[in-house]
């Protein structure tokens, strides 16, 4: 995911439209295309539920392009692959910003794959956290299915449960003594106090992408001054945080900045650009990375799973014949 924020960052070699969006009746569908030079071109359609019921997840699919033909080269399920990018840029900025050399306490809020994800990715890159809450808005089998998944992955981390609004004094505690918290839920409001925040924490903040979805307050943010994003035209348009902020470009970081490559390969390993991560931490009390998700995180990810898949998928080479 480096390589690819890098790319974004560098305003060259690569395409990508913001998102188009259809409003369905039960779900939004939306609809990403990119494409990233040297690695390929995709579309992602994603449709989330539109009602707070639902708890089908969020279907996505992905289509990868042939760059010769122009045709079809294959269909993904990109609904896991869409929360392992997503989750590996938070690791990402978490590597680039956290202050906290052994952070021993995570923080989550939702229950979805994304959460899953992020703090199962978070667990394997810090062995020095040891316990972990998961905050959701209800008591439902969702979040104890994911509870039972990660203490069976992660059976050397203590896990807890909270209810949001339930317990507010508790709340408030796991809060205060979070060194990393991720977030990845639908709310419109903020999830929890600003002030509850302890100086030195990072965030990652990955649910909303509409001006109308917030999960923190304006107040968090300028607690921070400088937000680190996947996107500054993304989140410009798209991040409720950052617009009910009233956070220009000017206050945003793109992640891509912050990491150097010394030659063009996506194979290559980055360099983490230590005077602006400084910067960056030196702005504020805290440290927040907002993504809304960019198309040129899918083609990556997704071209990278059907060049593995190549030798061993199944192939319909004449299915686009136009003889038939």
């Amino acid at each position: 995911m480096a390589f690819v924020f890098h790319t974004l960052s560098s305003g060259s070699g690569f395409d990508a439209p913001l998102r188009e969006a259809i409003t369905m009746t039960q779900h939004k569908a939306l609809f990403m295309p990119a494409r990233v030079q040297g690695l390929g071109t995709s579309i992602k359609v994603v449709s989330i539920p539109r009602h707070a019921g639902d708890q089908g997840g969020l279907p996505a699919s992905s289509l990868v392009l042939d760059e010769n033909t122009g045709g079809i080269r294959a269909i993904v399920n990109a609904r896991q692959l869409t929360a392992l990018r997503t989750a590996a840029g938070s690791l990402l900025a978490t590597r680039l910003l956290l202050s906290v050399p052994d952070p021993s306490t995570f923080l989550a809020f939702g229950a979805g794959r994304q959460i899953e994800v992020h703090v199962d990715l978070h667990l394997r890159a810090y062995s020095t956290i040891e316990s972990c809450t998961i905050v959701n808005k209800s008591n439902n089998q969702r979040l104890a299915d994911l509870i039972i998944r990660l203490k069976s992955a992660h059976p050397t981390v203590t896990f807890q449960s909270l209810i949001l609004k339930d317990d507010l004094a508790r709340l408030e505690q796991v809060t205060r003594a979070a060194n990393i918290i991720c977030t990845a839920t639908s709310s419109a409001e903020p999830l929890f106090e600003a002030k509850w925040v302890s100086p030195g924490t990072h965030l990652n903040l990955i649910g909303s992408y509409t001006p109308e979805m917030a999960e923190v307050s304006s107040e968090l943010l300028h607690q921070a001054g400088k937000v680190v994003v996947d996107s500054r035209e993304a989140c410009a348009s798209e991040a409720g945080e950052l617009i009910k902020a009233r956070f220009n470009e000017e206050d945003m970081v793109e992640i891509g900045t912050l990491v150097h490559f010394d030659n063009s390969s996506p194979d290559a390993d980055y360099k983490k650009v230590h005077a602006l991560c400084d910067e960056v931490r030196r702005a504020g009390k805290i440290t927040i990375f907002k993504s809304v998700g960019v198309g040129l995180q899918d083609v990556a990810i997704t071209n990278m799973v059907v060049n593995l898949a190549g030798e061993i998928s199944t192939r319909i080479d004449s299915y686009d014949d136009n003889q038939f």
